[in-house]
Order: C-alpha cells, then structure tokens, then sequence
C-alpha cells in the first residue's frame, strides 16, 4: 500500500470537497443580490442580510479548506520523504482528533443549531428572524451534508493509516 499515494489523494479530495462550499457560498451571495434587486415584500427584504453573511461565511470555509489541504499536497511528500514512520504516527493523530470534531460539532452541534433555528421560525414572527432561521438553516444543511462526506472520507483514510502503521511494525 502506498500511504503517500492514499494521503495525497485524501487531500485532493477534501480541496475538490472545498469546492462545494465555495460554490454554494456564491449561490447565497447571488439570492442577496436577487433579494436586494427584486424584494419587494418585508419577508424577501429580511433575506438580504441573512444571505450574504452565510455566503461570506461558507465563502470563507471553502477557501480555508482549499488553501490548507491545497498546502498539505505539496507537504505530504516532503514530511514521507523524510521520515515515514513518523509521518503515518502523525496523521493518525490528527485523523483522529478531525473525527473527534466531526463527532461533536458536524453531528450534534449542527443538528441543534437547526433545531434552535427551527423553533425560531415557529415561535418568532417577525420577517426578520424568519429570514435569518431560514438562511441559518439552509447553510447547517449544506455544511452537514459536505461534512457528514468529508467525515466519511476521513474514517476510511484512517483506517489505511492504521493499516499502513500495523504493516510498518510487522
């Protein structure tokens, strides 16, 4: 098994996967400029704001994923290279508290914030905070459906570090 073949590929893969973020970020950022350009009623106004911070921000995770794996790519041969042993020791490390994060915030932080959202709407009656729960909700959505793929992808690159660490010993 070639680990450095298997972590680059992982890498490639999240900075496609940062794509989505991007490419979504900009879709909200285009319903701010339809809410601005064609809202004519409270509700379609209140979205203005809602959507271009959530654009802003899934814009901004999108990139950051983008530039950090996109450096891994390059980082990954050199620190193999190096010293292999210490580079799969290393990664499985950070796998496991990326998974450990995953836990937490992907699948329970996320999940409250959409239910808190979600009594919003039921429960607040102004355009305003319903524009903001609505948009609120819509991006969690997008981040647990990217997420919940990228902790996939995580588990199985783990499981090959792991893999390639009980080969190393034996």
């Amino acid at each position: 098994m070639d680990i450095l073949k298997t972590a680059t590929d992982w890498a490639k893969a999240e900075v496609f996967s940062s794509s989505f973020f991007i490419l979504f970020g900009v879709a909200f950022i285009l319903a701010t400029i339809g809410f601005w350009q064609l809202g004519k009623t409270d509700m379609a106004k209140a979205y203005i704001y809602p959507t271009l911070v959530c654009g802003i921000l899934l814009l901004t995770i999108g990139v950051g994923i983008f530039i950090a794996n996109k450096s891994r790519v390059t980082s990954f041969a050199e620190a193999y290279n190096s010293d292999a042993p210490a580079f799969v020791k290393s990664e499985i490390t950070r796998t496991e508290k990326s998974m450990g994060e995953y836990k937490t915030i992907v699948f329970k932080v996320i999940p409250f914030i959409i239910l808190a959202a979600a009594l919003l709407i039921v429960f607040v009656n102004t355009p305003t905070w319903r524009a903001i729960s609505i948009t609120v909700i819509a991006m969690m959505v997008v981040i647990l459906i990217v997420d919940s793929n990228a902790n996939e992808r995580i588990k199985a690159y783990h499981e090959q570090l792991l893999e390639a660490d009980s080969q190393a010993k034996n």
